[in-house]
């Protein structure tokens, strides 16, 4: 059975690398914060989070594929979660019943198959219950073929004729072989026979259907001997439940899986929702668009660490392929940067995002260039490290992807800086890569319109006469001052007036 609840046509592959630029758009972005709300306390949904957020999709079919599934989680949370609590029941019975297939014989194995799967039964009788229960309130492609595929393959008859089977299996009337005398009387071609009802007579007379021999109670030679008999005609039935039990255990670990990243998202929703932060189903565009609106976009990962909900922003960028957001300090651009990467993140995995509205093309990748500290190793100097983490992401960006750039090059003077700006933003527009890029280097932001490939979008935090900020980025050309004076006053102020 397939789950198919995250894609159409295929399963996850869970086991497979992250892209390479993960760990520092996981830092850059502050993702942490978003997977600890997603885990609620759980290390296997944060691991399932965080391996759908960092590995994008890449066509808008397949983010709206998943958008529906999504949006029957959140009308259906409870369902959803009991669906989940089965799958993980499931998946924790190979671990309860200590189910290892070294060092056992055909009979342990088999013994042990059976067990395992008579509980198994009864958790995949509960899965198709819920599922005949709960069809009526889900609507996506995902969840309909899912709760079909249930009815149609788990319906009681197949059930009980399973159950039966496996109680066949248990040898309760003991275990009939068959086998031949091969080359020095050796017996060979051991089979399992199905047992027939014996007769009256044969069950009131035991041997009078044919020859027997008693094993004596401590003949433990002649014991091992029997169980070797039976190991090898039952071995190919052992195999058999063997491979069942591990395509079951397949099943439930699938479902977990795919269920957990959609729990993981109701775990995040109502923390959301709690802290009164709007989110809304993103609209994927495709790359040819280059498509890039919002309304009331915040930084989902800032509203876990404020008491109210973060400043919200509206961004009408459809078209442009470079964005330059410069001034003053402490205005709220690093915040506006997060908020877009991580909204185009979660739209690409599938998610809800933390706006009013969001329509964006789907991109190729996301890559973050963040200011970083110093080099604890020394290894390099801060310029130097800037420079090498560029040329890595120069060696594994493609068209189309996204670059967010936060005070890059600040590391040396306003007049160097600038111009590595300016050749690197060059390089990658002309590629096709589209840039949001934080800065303080009025030198690059006044002039990089000129050089720029494709439109460019001028945005400014915003800030009163007064000194006052807003947090609110808005359009606005590049000024050749980031207000620095602004930071003195507000800190020094009770100093200097209380000054003799």
């Amino acid at each position: 059975m397939k789950v198919r609840l995250l894609h159409r046509d295929r399963d996850v592959d869970w086991d497979a690398a992250l892209p390479d630029e993960a760990d520092a758009v996981e830092q850059d972005l502050e993702l942490g914060t978003l997977l600890d709300a997603m885990a609620d306390g759980d290390p296997f949904l944060r691991g399932t989070a965080r391996h759908a957020l960092l590995r994008s999709l890449g066509a808008p079919d397949e983010i709206r594929y998943r958008h529906a599934v999504l949006a029957d989680a959140l009308a259906n949370p409870a369902a959803v979660r009991r669906l989940f609590v089965r799958a993980v029941q499931g998946v924790e019975t190979k671990r309860d019943s200590r189910f290892f297939w070294f060092r056992d014989s055909p009979d342990s194995i088999r013994q042990k198959s059976l067990g395992m799967l008579a509980t198994l039964l009864g958790i995949l009788r509960e899965v198709r219950l819920t599922a005949e229960r709960e069809a009526d309130g889900f609507s996506s492609e995902g969840f309909t073929r899912l709760f079909e595929t249930l009815r149609r393959e788990l319906d009681d008859d197949y059930l009980d004729a399973v159950a039966a089977q496996l109680k066949e299996l248990g040898f309760g009337r003991g275990a009939l072989l068959s086998a031949a005398l091969g080359r020095g009387n050796r017996a060979t071609g051991y089979t399992l026979r199905q047992q027939t009802r014996q007769p009256l007579l044969e069950r009131l007379t035991p041997g009078a259907g044919g020859m027997s021999f008693t094993v004596a109670d401590r003949d433990e030679s002649g014991m091992q001997t029997l169980a070797d008999i039976r190991g090898r005609g039952t071995a190919r039935v052992a195999d058999a439940l063997g491979q069942s039990t591990d395509h079951v255990l397949g099943f439930f670990a699938t479902l977990r899986a795919e269920l957990g990243f959609y729990v993981a998202c109701l775990n995040l929703h109502d923390q959301l929702s709690a802290r009164g932060i709007a989110t809304t189903m993103p609209e994927p565009a495709a790359a040819a668009e280059a498509a890039l609106r919002a309304g009331g976009l915040r930084d989902a990962a800032l509203a876990f660490h404020l008491p109210n909900p973060p400043v919200a922003n509206d961004l009408e960028a459809d078209q442009m392929q470079l964005l330059i957001v410069t001034g003053p300090n402490q205005g709220g651009k690093s915040t506006f940067l997060r908020s877009v990467g991580l909204a185009q993140l979660m739209m690409q995995a599938g998610m809800f995002v933390c706006a009013d509205s969001y329509r964006a093309s789907v991109t190729t990748g996301i890559h973050t260039h963040f200011k970083r500290e110093e080099d604890p190793t020394m290894t390099y100097g801060k310029l130097e490290e800037e420079l090498e983490r560029v040329s890595r992401i120069a060696d594994r960006i493609r068209p189309g992807a996204l670059l967010l750039c936060n005070e890059s090059f600040s590391a040396t003077n306003e007049r160097e800086g600038s111009e590595i700006a300016r050749q690197v933003t060059h390089a990658l527009t002309d590629a096709g890569v589209r840039i949001v890029f934080v800065t303080h280097l009025y030198d690059f932001a006044s002039s990089i319109d000129h050089i720029a490939a494709g439109g460019t979008s001028f945005l400014r935090a915003e800030r009163h006469d007064d000194g006052t900020r807003t947090f609110r980025v808005i359009p606005g050309e590049p000024e050749p001052t980031s207000h620095g004076g602004d930071s003195y006053r507000r800190i020094f102020a009770t100093a200097l007036r209380s000054a003799p």
